[in-house]
């Protein structure tokens, strides 16, 4: 294990100067965190808040794949989509709670993930990316065909927010915001144990260099393939969250797009980070809704301007930046 943590140092030694260091630092950013997330309702509109909350897990789900495997998905949709419209059809057809739902749709996330992963895996860089959008390509088409399971182009309506019969969870925003966030914290949480376990130290290593970790005996392609599932099950939580959380499920979730957008946040906040994901969707999200309300329908203008700007400016993205200054700073 030393070997391989020499080997992922880019990530590992900032990890060691945070966590080691000033372990109270880190702390004190957990607990910020979680204060923002417990106060977001009350300064911006409560199904704003949770569509931030959903795309932030997204981010960091995507995040856990490229920054820390350095393997580029523009399939992710496939996830977050498919767990919506499975969680969607648990709601409406079994009248479950909404987090035995979710965890339903994450559960499929991950078995869909496993045949895409085992095909995808084998292959690096920008095929691997096509070949993850293929995929989730086929997913769409599949899901655009099936309309009387899944509604097509008027998508999967009234799904909805059973919550062990508590009416104001089920009937306000607000409340349903509070029911769904440990959710959601339980994907971020997962999210940076996975990083800073020894798995997560190998996955680095792999990123960094795919065949010394071979030369070591680690099983590069089988290490890929968990952490694209595990990706892919806290994509699907993030899904199934939003899909509850609008009471429908659409195509676009399905859509290339959608899996470009997640990238976009990802990369604005600071490619393996885990933090950054949660800035970029924050901002993207927030930015979107603004735009909206006001009017404005040139938002992919807007919104992509922001990101040439940042990529221009901040090269290892929003979060990115900041920690590298403060760590240089440090070490100064």
């Amino acid at each position: 294990m030393t070997s391989i943590a020499t080997a992922g140092a880019s990530v590992s030694e900032q990890h060691a100067t945070i966590a080691g260091a000033r372990p109270w630092q880190r702390l004190v950013l957990l607990a910020v965190g979680l204060v923002v997330a417990l106060g977001l309702p009350w300064f911006v509109y409560p199904p704003v808040a949770m569509d931030i909350a959903a795309w932030a897990l997204f981010a960091v789900a995507l995040d856990l794949l490229l920054g820390y495997c350095g393997l580029l998905s523009f399939g992710h949709a496939a996830f977050w989509g498919g767990s919506a419209y499975v969680t969607g059809l648990i709601a409406i057809h079994l009248g479950v709670p909404f987090p035995v739902a979710v965890l339903g749709g994450a559960l499929f996330a991950m078995v869909l993930a496993v045949p895409i992963g085992y095909l995808s895996v084998k292959r690096s860089g920008i095929y691997f990316a096509m070949v993850t959008l293929a995929f989730a390509q086929m997913l769409f088409f599949i899901a655009n065909q099936a309309s009387s399971l899944t509604g097509g182009e008027n998508g999967l309506q009234g799904v909805p927010r059973s919550f062990f019969g508590i009416e104001a969870v089920e009937t306000d925003s607000f409340f349903f915001y509070y029911a769904a966030l440990p959710i959601i914290l339980l994907g971020m949480w997962a999210a940076w144990r996975i990083v800073h376990s020894p798995f997560g130290r190998v996955l680095v290593a792999i990123r960094d260099n795919a065949p010394r970790a071979r030369a070591l005996g680690y099983d590069v392609e089988r290490y890929k393939l968990i952490v694209f599932v595990l990706s892919a099950g806290l994509s699907g939580l993030a899904g199934g969250v939003f899909a509850v959380s609008h009471g429908f499920v659409a195509l676009p979730e399905l859509h290339w797009a959608t899996s470009g957008e997640v990238v976009l946040m990802t990369v604005l906040g600071g490619i393996g980070t885990l933090w950054g994901g949660v800035i970029g969707a924050a901002l993207i999200v927030m930015l979107a809704d603004y735009l909206a309300s006001s009017g404005f329908d040139g938002i992919g203008i807007v919104t992509g301007a922001v990101f040439v700007t940042v990529v221009l400016l901040f090269r290892r993205g929003i979060w990115g930046t900041a920690r590298h200054l403060w760590l240089s700073r440090r070490r100064s």
